[in-house]
């Protein structure tokens, strides 16, 4: 398994001692009393190859951080995502996480407002980074690529999650650049024209004149940016060019995010395991049946491990309590890997009717599970009827994909496209009834793009908040 850590890198500083003259002593003096910044960051140190690199490190940081780094009272997207789907439920008090959980959301919501940012700043920092090297450092394509990947994968998930009408403006030395918000479909487009760029640069890297190690990165991305934008034209309904796109992605392949107890904690762990706030999602809890919920918790399926009540839930209502057992503090997460590219090959088989092709991926699948960032988990038996119709084939196609993919960031995309693009009504898509804090499911199939976009002039609101 190839593992691509971006952790910060620590620098160890080698002090050399001088014999330093009695006459020279006051000018020592002076210059180590000289005031000290070292929060400020000058031109000078962003300028160069070193500036560059510096970029582009943070902005692969930034991208752990905004997709699944996060801390208790401010997580990261996929988490958050997670709570807007039936992977998981609210055990927590902050009104926040139980609107989002009831989708319910308010456009003043402060923790979907601090993920749209984070997601958008993302961006920034991508594009920086980007600008730079392309400045300085041009023969680093696989940097460079990889610049075109973060930035595109930040479109791809706003243009999955948040309403119709997202804006993707940018800064230009240090003022905004207003655009007008986008339909979805057009914001899918414009990452779809980033991952080309990245696979175009990563096909071009070689050494010389870049470098070995930018080769490898290269390699890197080629697969990473295929999956994302197998993913972007699954998003647009095109299977089959998105299983061509993915063709030569092997399963055993990942792009990971890493964790460090002493840099930043997978969210999961924090919102689950740390604090107690999320509970793994299921297909009934106190309230009776939940409708259209899978039942990740209660399954006993070895792809979603959980264990009941041993840890008290957060809010000290919600019950029982399932905690996930997949990922741990400092546990890596897969981003993107092999597996999404089969699961984008059996989707264009079941759009063409071949179900027996579909259920041939899928039972490999099951058979020889792949790893996902460090989880493996038990082989499951192969499924041994295939679907007749195309609707069972996609009830069936579904649930397995939720359950591949749990936690990773694609479950609210998919009950999207299952109303958008398999013409399912709303709720007989998403958790439906009534929701265990009192009332019922509220509407909403997205996310608004929160008051705080309203700065920019061309933005008055969503569009419309269609899957």
């Amino acid at each position: 398994m190839t593992r691509f850590s971006h952790r910060a890198r620590t620098v160890a500083a080698i002090a050399v001692l001088a014999i330093v003259p009695l006459a020279s002593a006051c000018n020592f003096k002076d210059q180590l009393l000289q005031p000290q910044q070292p929060g400020l960051i000058l031109p000078t140190d962003v300028s160069g190859q070193a500036g560059a690199d510096a970029l582009y490190l943070g902005a692969l940081g930034r991208l752990k951080a905004w997709t699944v780094g996060g801390n208790v009272n401010q997580e990261a997207m996929f988490p958050m995502m997670s709570l807007m789907t039936d992977e998981y439920k609210s055990s927590d008090t902050f009104s926040q996480r139980n609107e989002t959980d009831q989708r319910s959301v308010q456009t003043n919501d402060a923790l979907v407002q601090s993920v749209y940012t984070q997601a958008q700043q993302g961006r920034g920092y991508a594009r920086d980074a980007l600008n730079t090297m392309l400045a300085v450092e041009p023969d680093a394509k696989g940097k460079i690529a990889e610049m075109y990947f973060a930035l595109g994968f930040a479109e791809t998930i706003l243009g999955e999650v948040y309403c119709n009408g997202i804006p993707l403006g940018e800064m230009k030395d240090g003022q905004p650049i207003y655009t007008a918000p986008l339909p979805s479909t057009d914001a899918l487009k414009v990452a779809l024209a980033h991952f080309d760029s990245a696979l175009t640069l990563a096909a071009a890297a070689k050494a010389p004149p870049g470098t070995a190690a930018d080769t490898v990165i290269a390699a890197n991305v080629r697969n990473a940016a295929a999956i994302a934008k197998g993913r972007v034209l699954v998003d647009l309904g095109q299977y089959a060019t998105a299983a061509t796109a993915v063709a030569s992605v092997a399963t055993a392949y990942q792009y990971v995010e890493t964790f460090a107890q002493t840099s930043q904690d997978n969210g999961f762990w924090i919102m689950t395991t740390n604090s107690q706030r999320y509970s793994v999602g299921d297909s009934a809890d106190a309230t009776g049946t939940i409708k259209n919920a899978l039942p990740f918790a209660s399954a006993g399926d070895p792809r979603v491990p959980s264990a009941k009540n041993t840890l008290k839930p957060f809010d000290n209502q919600t019950l029982p309590y399932f905690v996930q057992t997949m990922f741990g503090r400092d546990d890596a997460m897969a981003l993107l890997d092999g597996l999404d590219a089969r699961l984008i090959e059996a989707e264009a088989k079941l759009n063409a009717a071949d179900y027996t092709g579909m259920m041939t991926i899928l039972n490999a699948l099951r058979t020889a599970p792949p790893t996902q960032g460090i989880f493996k988990p038990a082989a499951l038996a192969a499924i041994t009827t295939t679907p007749a119709t195309k609707d069972a084939a996609v009830t069936l196609f579904f649930r397995e994909k939720a359950f591949w993919q749990f936690s990773r960031g694609y479950r609210f995309g998919d009950l999207r496209r299952l109303v958008r693009q398999y013409g399912r009504p709303s709720d007989q898509v998403w958790a439906s009834g009534t929701f265990h804090k009192g009332g019922v499911y509220g509407p909403d199939v997205n996310w608004p793009v929160t008051d705080n976009e309203k700065t920019n002039p061309n933005f008055a609101g969503c569009i419309d908040r269609s899957a």
